[in-house]
């Protein structure tokens, strides 16, 4: 290695390199393409790099929600997700659910049945929400899916109970979990 300071900064700057790789997302329907540390978080990425500030840093551990997201229709926890092992991937954020200025039918009934108190749990009930709906119209059992039901063969019922087990990996410190569960019913077929 060169010692002198111009042979450190080459070297500085190659290590940089070895550590960063472009990735090419789909995010909200426009693509991205973006250069990032290995370390970087989709969630990150969507907030700190391309201003999408929905989806929020609760826990950062994978536990709490309120960082989901959609990838590729199926719903997963963003803080969780390193972004270069997402190339290709198509990304829903919260804000990308909507229709331009017309709300996806989840983000009305969220704000009509007031499913929210402080509203940082929000953009990822909702998205876990829309996650929910598509799973359970393709046939997905959850825990509480009687083990008599047809599986896959039809959409899933939601009742009260199965919502509640379906949004279980979401929480909301203000308890507004009877208002998110009828918003949800309003919503589900």
């Amino acid at each position: 290695m060169d010692p002198t300071p111009a042979g450190r900064g080459a070297a500085a700057q190659a290590q940089a390199e070895g550590d960063r790789s472009t990735v090419t997302l789909h995010v909200n329907g426009t693509e991205r393409t973006l250069t990032l540390d290995h370390r970087t978080t989709v969630l990150d990425t969507l907030r700190e790099h391309l201003g999408l500030t929905g989806a929020k840093k609760g826990c950062d551990h994978g536990q709490c929600g309120a960082c989901t997201v959609l990838v590729d229709g199926r719903r997963a926890n963003s803080c969780l997700l390193l972004a270069v092992a997402q190339e290709g991937s198509r990304i829903t954020t919260v804000e990308g659910l909507a229709d331009g200025d017309r709300l996806h039918p989840l983000q009305a009934a969220f704000l009509e049945r007031d499913a929210l108190q402080c509203g940082y749990c929000t953009p990822g009930q909702i998205c876990s929400a829309a996650g929910m709906l598509d799973e359970a119209a393709d046939g997905f059992p959850s825990h509480v899916t009687p083990r008599t039901a047809a599986v896959h063969e039809g959409p899933a019922p939601l009742g009260a109970d199965e919502i509640r087990e379906r949004m279980s990996g979401n929480l909301c410190r203000c308890g507004a979990y009877p208002h998110i569960v009828q918003a949800i019913e309003d919503v589900a077929p």
